[in-house]
């Protein structure tokens, strides 16, 4: 059993869920293990760092895996890696030849049927290479990015009557083989810039969580009312994800870094000294996720 499923299964015993947050480059893993390290140093407080495929591309799959095992081997701290939304067989196969901790396969464009089908011959496939990867397959299709939204995409269905069914999703995970379902639960990928993201649907959450043997998972935690995070924990959500809020917080430190730092330091040119304002800003919302789901 990997490490990473006992730390999941943990969660769910305490009803506390672990932060998932996506990262896009080297400065901002520094924020997230600065931000779990203020609630636990000595490393009561699990994180998985998440790469999208073009997270993944820009920083290095092999390159960010070595930096967070490295970093687990020494300090003997619970970060995990996951490669977040593989499209393709050949994506996920690539995380889990480089050493990923889990995997997303994410058919979730596709039919009930389609993704059923697509995701148990890419989970069965993946455990011949890893018989202790972690695979999560994903229902219903929540958005394609983590950015600014003005409104709801068009694409994006969150109504009762659209979003996951318990029988749907306990079909799913018995025919798939997955380790952890993503379902969708009136939840989107990416921030409304002028309101809240929608309330999610709570009693959905725990009709799947009944009818499933599987964690279930959280995406777009972003944007999501605080009381809706810490509800949706207690209801059966074991891992949250996190990425726009957290491209945010960067995006505002740099903007401090032109407006403030740099006419304050006309003279200083070492990245390492002036980006720790960005790391920063990643640290404190990092630190404020993790409190809602302990």
């Amino acid at each position: 059993m990997s490490l990473l499923i006992k730390e999941i299964e943990k969660a769910q015993n305490n009803k506390t869920a672990i932060g998932h947050f996506n990262i896009s480059n080297l400065e901002m893993f520094k924020g997230v293990l600065a931000g779990a390290m203020n609630l636990s140093p000595e490393g009561k407080t699990p994180v998985i760092i998440g790469l999208s495929e073009s997270e993944r591309k820009y920083i290095g799959t092999e390159e960010t895996v070595g930096f967070v095992q490295k970093l687990r081997t020494e300090t003997n701290y619970p970060v995990f890696i996951n490669a977040d939304h593989c499209k393709t067989y050949e994506s996920a196969e690539e995380a889990v030849q480089a050493g990923f901790d889990s995997v997303v396969i994410d058919n979730s464009k596709l039919s009930l049927n389609e993704n059923i089908e697509a995701t148990k011959r890419t989970t069965a496939i993946l455990k011949g290479i890893k018989f202790d990867i972690l695979v999560e397959g994903e229902m219903g299709f929540i958005g394609g990015s983590s950015k600014l939204l003005d409104q709801i995409p068009s694409e994006v269905q969150v109504t009762e009557d659209t979003i996951t069914k318990a029988l749907d999703a306990k079909r799913f995970a018995e025919e798939t083989g997955i380790d952890m379902l993503s379902p969708a639960v009136g939840n989107l990928h990416g921030v409304l810039k002028n309101f809240l993201n929608p309330r999610l649907n709570m009693e959905r959450i725990k009709e799947i969580a009944e009818a499933v043997n599987i964690p279930l998972v959280l995406h777009g935690g972003s944007g999501v009312a605080k009381e809706d995070i810490q509800e949706a924990v207690k209801s059966g959500m074991s891992v949250v994800h996190f990425s726009t809020d957290l491209r945010v917080a960067f995006r505002k430190g740099l903007i401090e870094l032109v407006e403030d730092y740099f006419p304050n330091n006309p003279n200083e040119v070492a990245p390492y000294k002036y980006l720790t304002i960005a790391v920063k800003a990643v640290e404190e919302v990092v630190t404020q996720k993790l409190e809602l789901l302990n």
